[in-house]
């Protein structure tokens, strides 16, 4: 939440619903920033708006952290009879302690305990070579 803060943000949000599409009020703002990739990679998929959610980890002691929280969205999933997920961190070039341990580690034994059946972590870029020849053609020009 101090990122978003610190971004300057403009664009009115209630910090819980889905950001707006990105403009001049909100381009630095990593909680718009996050739905954007979601939107597009879902758009990619073909994936209509009741087949995808975006949720938020990492939470920290009493920090705030951003809305809405992976851990309550994989609940409301089950609540509503869903059983197969596959869950992608854009946010991500590499697989890190948030993608390793807080989401195939814990966010897994979490969903299989409440009585999900798959679950899927499409891993990060890491060290493919299709990203590692972008990357250096990002950092070369």
């Amino acid at each position: 939440m101090r990122h978003i803060s610190k971004s300057d943000c403009q664009t009115k949000c209630d910090k819980i619903k889905t950001c707006p599409e990105i403009d001049a009020n909100n381009s630095y703002c990593y909680r718009a920033q996050c739905y954007a990739s979601s939107n597009s990679l879902a758009k990619a998929l073909n994936l209509n708006l009741n087949q995808y959610k975006t949720s938020f980890q990492s939470r920290l002691g009493i920090t705030q952290w951003i809305k809405p929280y992976t851990d309550l969205i994989l609940k409301e999933l089950i609540q509503q009879g869903i059983k197969n997920i596959a869950i992608v961190c854009p946010s991500f070039v590499s697989d890190c302690l948030e993608t390793l341990e807080e989401i195939d580690i814990r966010a897994r034994n979490n969903w299989l305990a409440m009585g999900g059946n798959e679950f899927i972590l499409v891993p990060c870029l890491n060290s493919d070579p299709l990203w590692i020849k972008a990357l250096t053609k990002i950092l070369l020009s």
